[in-house]
C-alpha cells in the first residue's frame, strides 16, 4: 500500500474513560472497514482528573462526590453497559474499586509507543481490560508491569523507570497542549494532525473520515484546507 493512502490518527483518551474504550473498539471496526487506507495509530494522553493522589482515591466516594448520588452513578452505568456489549466490551464497573490517577499509566503507554505501534495498540487494549472488565487498579505499578510484559515491552526497563520521574514532564507537556488544542473531553481522533472527530464516533463515522482525509491526502490538498 502506497504511503499516498496512507494516514496517521493520533487518539487522545484516558485509560480510565468507558467512552474511550468504546471509541477505541469502535475504531478497530472503522480501521477494518476502511481497508484501503493504510492507518497508522498514535495514543496521546489526557487526563480527566490529574488531581487525584498518586495513590488513587475509593471509587465509590470518589462518584459519589462527583454526581451526588447511587442512582445517578447506576443511570450513568445503565446507559454505558449496553452500548460496551454492543462493540464486544463486557463492562465490570463494580469491579472497580480505586480510582487513579493515570499519569503513570501515560508515561508507559508513551514508552509503548518507542517500542513500535503494534506494541502501543496492545498495551492501550490491555490497560481498558485491565481497568473495566477485570477492575484492575491502573495506579498500581505491579499492574503496569505486568500488562508491560504481557504486551511484548521490557518489563524490567518499566520496572526501573516506574518509580522515578522519567517522562513525567513530557506527558504532562503533551496534555497541556491537547487543552491548548482545544480539547476538553475525549475520545478525540486527530486524523493527520488537522481534523478533529470529537466523542466515542459510529465506526461509520470513523471510517468515512479516514477515508475522506486519505483522499485529501493523496490529492495534496491538506495543506489548502484551514
Amino acid at each position: 500500500m502506497s504511503a499516498d493512502n496512507s494516514i496517521t490518527v493520533d487518539v487522545v483518551s484516558d485509560v480510565v474513560c468507558p467512552w474511550c474504550f468504546i471509541g477505541q473498539k469502535r475504531l478497530d471496526k472503522a480501521v477494518t472497514a476502511a481497508s484501503d487506507v493504510e492507518v497508522h495509530i498514535r495514543w496521546r494522553p489526557f487526563q480527566l482528573d490529574p488531581t487525584i493522589p498518586p495513590e488513587g482515591k475509593d471509587r465509590r466516594e470518589y462518584m459519589m462526590a462527583k454526581f451526588g448520588s447511587e442512582q445517578r452513578i447506576r443511570e450513568i452505568h445503565a446507559r454505558i453497559e449496553p452500548l460496551g456489549e454492543a462493540e464486544g466490551i463486557s463492562f465490570a464497573f463494580d469491579a472497580i474499586k480505586v480510582a487513579p490517577n493515570t499519569l503513570d499509566a501515560h508515561r508507559l503507554i508513551r514508552w509503548a509507543g518507542a517500542a513500535g505501534e503494534a506494541v502501543q495498540n496492545r498495551l492501550v487494549r490491555r490497560l481498558f481490560q485491565l481497568n473495566f472488565e477485570e477492575g484492575a487498579n491502573l495506579g498500581d505499578h505491579a499492574v503496569l508491569i505486568e500488562a508491560a510484559r504481557e504486551t511484548g515491552m521490557d518489563a524490567s526497563v518499566v520496572e526501573t523507570l516506574l518509580p522515578t520521574d522519567a517522562d513525567v514532564e513530557a506527558v504532562r507537556t503533551e496534555i497541556a497542549t491537547a487543552s491548548r488544542m482545544g480539547i476538553t473531553g475525549v475520545p478525540c481522533f486527530l486524523l493527520e494532525g488537522k481534523y478533529a472527530v470529537m466523542g466515542a464516533q459510529d465506526a461509520d463515522t470513523l471510517s468515512d473520515a479516514i477515508r475522506q482525509v486519505a483522499a485529501a491526502k493523496a490529492r495534496g490538498e491538506l495543506e489548502k484546507v484551514d
